[in-house]
């Protein structure tokens, strides 16, 4: 996408120039979250991979976005996101 601009070739005085617009790949899940079961007290971790490396990503239980604390950690590795539920409860399916 930041190669889109207008670009241009030179010859003595004379010009031509030409647009380019690069249309972004549209962001999906190559693999989608599976479901889990880990025993009280355990760790847990939940995976995802994407369609673009680095792409930004917002963990949600419910309708409440996760921040990273003793609770949750994120990680994410290239494709691959990933969210380490640490001293799972019952609270936490």
């Amino acid at each position: 996408k930041s190669d889109s601009d207008t670009y241009s070739c030179d010859i003595g005085d004379a010009q031509t120039r030409a647009k380019l617009v690069v249309q972004e790949k549209p962001l999906l899940f190559k693999q989608e979250l599976r479901n889990e079961e880990a025993r009280e007290g355990k760790q847990v971790k939940l995976s995802c991979e994407l369609s673009k490396p680095g792409a930004p990503v917002k963990w949600m239980k419910g309708d409440t976005v996760l921040h990273a604390s003793e609770k949750y950690e994120f990680k994410q590795h290239g494709t691959v996101a990933e969210l380490i539920i640490r001293d799972v409860k019952s609270m936490d399916a």
